[in-house]
């Protein structure tokens, strides 16, 4: 999937290793990925404690899928709609501009996502 362009218009950045609907570490979107994974953050806490609440356990090692979960200060390519969500309950995690797909955009505003942007 070379040649997907973030939210800036630009080449989609790295975000972290072994992470991403395809686990290459770029939030990529195919297709097949209905939950549009598309943005790079840096969980919090916080956000792994709401994503939890909405039955989404992040933190919880699943050996199964080699997901060693997830702690605060990891990245991670996040559903663009959670994201969302947590953002209107004031819990969103910072994200990474350079490595977030342009595809978040069909549910997130640009604006949004630069008032949680971290430089990297």
């Amino acid at each position: 999937m070379p040649n997907e362009k973030n939210v800036l218009d630009q080449p989609l950045k790295l975000c972290c290793g072994n992470t991403g609907f395809t686990r290459e570490g770029f939030c990529y979107v195919p297709s097949s990925d209905h939950g549009n994974h598309s943005v790079c953050a840096v969980v919090t806490e916080d956000f792994l404690a709401f994503s939890k609440s909405r039955g989404n356990d992040l933190s919880t090692p699943m050996p199964q899928y080699e997901f060693a979960g997830l702690k605060a200060g990891d990245k991670w390519c996040l559903c663009a709609a959670r994201w969302q969500e947590a953002f209107n309950v004031n819990c969103a995690p910072k994200v990474v501009l350079s490595a977030t797909n342009k595809a978040c955009l069909a549910v997130i505003k640009l604006e949004d996502l630069k008032s949680c942007s971290i430089a990297e």
